[in-house]
């Protein structure tokens, strides 16, 4: 999925949650740069053009062991301990990318290094993925509003 895609789902879930996390701007930025991250192995993406990442792309490919939950379970057990404010944030935007990720046609390896791959029909950047994007442009906007007025 396009990384617009991606915030605008993650936005989606930021608003939903925001009422239930104390540090509401923590979280909010944590998770939707953390939406960013699983891209980092591609150099196409955001983050993958910039100098740092493209040393990890030596060591990785594209939708492999950075696309796992496996790796994003380790990496927040990490954070659980060495900084936990921000962990529920990382875990939501991290996580919620994957999920997307699982329901395009490349797919993800959710438990790398598993071989066991999860496919799905959303191309990235075609119709189905626009459909989704708009349709959560409107909810988060619809949501934000409630959120704004209720």
């Amino acid at each position: 999925m396009l990384i617009r895609t991606h915030l605008a789902i993650t936005s989606f879930f930021v608003i939903l949650f925001l009422p239930y996390v104390n540090n509401k701007w923590a979280f909010a930025v944590v998770a939707l740069v953390a939406t960013f991250l699983p891209d980092v192995d591609s150099r196409f993406a955001t983050l993958g053009r910039k100098k740092v990442a493209r040393l990890l792309q030596i060591f990785t490919k594209h939708r492999g062991m950075i696309h796992s939950f496996t790796f994003l379970i380790s990496l927040t057990f990490i954070l659980v301990i060495v900084y936990p404010k921000i962990s529920l944030g990382f875990f939501l935007g991290y996580s919620l990318h994957l999920l997307a990720d699982s329901f395009t046609p490349d797919g993800i390896k959710p438990f790398y290094p598993s071989k066991k791959k999860t496919t799905g029909i959303i191309p990235t950047g075609g119709k189905r993925e626009v459909i989704i994007f708009v349709f959560f442009i409107i909810v988060d906007l619809a949501l934000l509003g409630a959120r704004i007025l209720g």
